[in-house]
């Protein structure tokens, strides 16, 4: 019977001696050993995933002017950041689009420029326009700062996502006769296509189901950096159905994470706009799942083949009536290139990166097989019950 700890595999970490897989790696594993040996073996399952997370943004800490200013607008390349914090602290959201680019409106056809792609060049060391206005004080009494800096000019910037890495998410039909440009793409009429956006068996929370592993204080691999789940994400709704294998067969369970922006890349994070809809940012999440014992090695050994997601139409299930799903389709089937609902066979489309979340699992193993990433309990984990989480939203 295999029993392992945090700090014993760590201890293996240090020496050089973890056995580390990616959870793509574990499947063939378990199918040609069995999951008692391969749980011998094992110390690490890396999982990933690199997609489009709306819920994205970064906290600033602009520095002190001379004279000092309280500044209650702040725009970077015309993106307004919220300003509402303390003097020079500023939030700019991921999805937060330019006052002046002409796609601002989400009209259909026009490329949309917003917080995104603000975060994906300071990452990427370009310089951008800071604009900010103030109301003066005797404390804070500059009025006006127009300023061109890069992010190395920032003192602090925290990259804070409040829902990351869905556990599982809708795949996107449209029924209606109209051409749909949703946050999911662009959705063809008559179900002319279907877009989904989760990476299958490689995505972390498909991998620890129950969340035995994965709570505040968790370290991953956070855009190119080192991160930490700092809670669970806004949305996280664990009271779904599950299927044999514990995995959900809804929108699950989420997180929130943070990590210095400064030592990111912008490989990991990448600006993109969807037609008809606006800007976001596509993030780059790698989380290591220890092998504590069987049973957690077999939670990371799940594939595309198990692993169901809903199909939702956008028309007119969603938002009004979420619950309502027309069918449930594997990620196999996803991952084929297309899925039959009813009598219609439908092409598919990934919004998420299967290549890339593999890439980040695979940097991640290299990690910590090189001792340069060391595991870490979390202080909680992700609560499995929404018994006090209000889900009720508003009318």
């Amino acid at each position: 019977m295999v029993k392992r700890t945090y700090e014993e595999i760590n201890a293996k970490i240090r020496a050089g001696e973890a056995v580390v897989v990616t959870a793509e790696e574990v499947i063939s594993m378990v199918r040609e050993k069995g999951v008692e040996e391969t749980a011998v073996t094992v110390d690490v399952v890396t999982t990933a995933t690199f997609g489009p997370m709306c819920s994205s943004g970064v906290f600033f800490n602009l520095g002190h002017t001379k004279p000092r200013m309280k500044m209650s607008r702040v725009f970077l390349n015309g993106v307004e950041a919220y300003a509402g914090l303390a003097a020079v602290d500023a939030y700019l959201g991921a999805t937060q689009v330019s006052e002046t680019d002409p796609g601002n409106k989400a009209f259909p056809g026009e490329f949309n420029y917003g917080g995104g792609h603000v975060i994906e060049e300071l990452v990427e060391g370009k310089e951008v326009l800071l604009e900010a206005v103030a109301y003066g004080t005797d404390c804070y009494p500059r009025k006006k700062l127009e300023k061109m800096i890069r992010l190395e000019d920032i003192p602090q910037a925290i990259l804070f996502n409040p829902r990351n890495a869905y556990q599982n998410y809708n795949v996107a039909v449209n029924l209606s006769d109209r051409t749909l440009y949703t946050y999911m793409g662009i959705l063809k009429p008559n179900m002319g296509n279907a877009n989904y956006s989760t990476s299958g068996q490689l995505s972390p929370l498909f991998n620890d189901p129950f969340y035995r592993t994965i709570g505040m204080g968790t370290k991953i691999f956070l855009g190119g950096g080192v991160g930490y789940v700092s809670w669970y994400g806004t949305q996280h709704h664990p009271d779904v159905l599950r299927g044999e294998n514990g995995v959900p067969l809804s929108p699950a369970g989420t997180l929130a994470v943070m990590g210095d922006l400064k030592q990111m890349s912008s490989r990991w994070l990448r600006g993109v706009s969807f037609l008809g809809y606006g800007a976001s940012l596509m993030v780059g999440i790698g989380i290591p799942i220890p092998v504590l014992d069987e049973e957690m090695l077999k939670y990371t050994a799940v594939s595309d083949e198990e692993i169901f997601a809903p199909v939702v139409d956008y028309s007119e299930a969603y938002p009004q009536n979420l619950g309502e799903t027309i069918g449930q389709v594997s990620y196999a089937q996803l991952k084929s290139g297309e899925i039959t609902i009813g009598d219609r066979v439908v092409p598919t489309a990934p919004l998420s990166s299967y290549h890339g979340a593999r890439e980040i699992a695979m940097i991640l193993k290299e990690w910590i097989k090189n001792g340069e990433f060391l595991l870490t309990k979390p202080v909680f984990t992700l609560p499995l019950s929404g018994e006090k989480i209000n889900f009720k939203g508003l009318a």
